[in-house]
């Protein structure tokens, strides 16, 4: 029961920051297919204060954590060997992506970011999920408990790269739906920013992009698309997208 009391007041806590919150994901890909990701989450000032109100001015809080994913798992290791082996495997995936967190009620900057270095672009882990996977892993929860409804995967083969979302609990996606519609009601008429933008850099040119949105910049090696996050929310699927790159020796 006061797991299940955590989970909606997180959640309803999620929603209120949905409304207030700016989303990028940034991917840098060397010719090799190794490269970075960063996911970054920054509260948008003037659309929280819009929300929080008289609130605003009584925030009173300070922290600047940097930690990696791996060391969170030694730190709980008494608890981590209590996870079953498939839950194990999952979270060891994660062990090597590095976590920015800071609060700052002084300097108005409230920012996440989650970044990792890869080999391969299929070794992308969803960093979507791993403030879940820490809370997992400290409090001993399995990963079956999780809300999670969608998976976001990469691809990279020849001349494609893919960005893919796949649904894989729509039950929940309906809940999540029905939840940013209400949100949405209650904060009509708010002039609030809620972007959630990617931003891609390749080691050639690009000759084509599924999204129409999208706008390449002048090197032609890179491009960013912007959408809606609550957009992103309710249909994951539209964040879906396939680039095509000149081939290798093109100028």
């Amino acid at each position: 029961m006061i797991f299940q009391t955590m989970k909606i007041y997180f959640f309803l806590l999620v929603l209120v920051l949905t409304a207030s919150c700016q989303v990028t994901e940034t991917i840098h890909l060397n010719p090799d297919g190794s490269g970075s990701i960063e996911v970054a989450d920054l509260r948008e000032e003037n659309s929280y204060m819009q929300l929080a109100k008289e609130e605003y001015s009584k925030e009173n809080i300070y922290k600047d954590t940097t930690y990696v994913f791996g060391d969170y798992i030694k730190k709980y290791q008494e608890t981590f060997s209590k996870t079953s082996v498939a839950d194990q495997n999952v979270f060891l995936k994660y062990s090597e992506v590095k976590v920015h967190k800071k609060a700052s009620s002084y300097e108005k900057e409230f920012r996440s970011s989650y970044s990792q270095n890869f080999k391969n672009v299929r070794d992308i882990v969803d960093l979507y999920k791993i403030d879940d996977y820490v809370d997992d892993i400290r409090l001993n929860y399995a990963l079956s408990a999780e809300e999670h409804y969608y998976n976001v995967n990469y691809t990279f083969e020849g001349n494609h790269f893919n960005r893919t979302v796949k649904i894989i609990d729509s039950i929940q996606l309906k809940k999540q739906f029905d939840e940013i519609e209400k949100m949405k009601t209650h904060y009509k008429g708010y002039k609030l920013v809620q972007s959630y933008v990617l931003n891609y850099h390749f080691p050639r040119k690009i000759q084509s992009v599924s999204n129409p949105l999208a706008k390449i910049n002048e090197d032609r090696k890179s491009l960013s698309v912007q959408f809606l996050l609550t957009d992103c929310l309710q249909n994951p699927e539209s964040t879906n997208l396939e680039v095509v790159l000149e081939p290798e020796g093109v100028n």
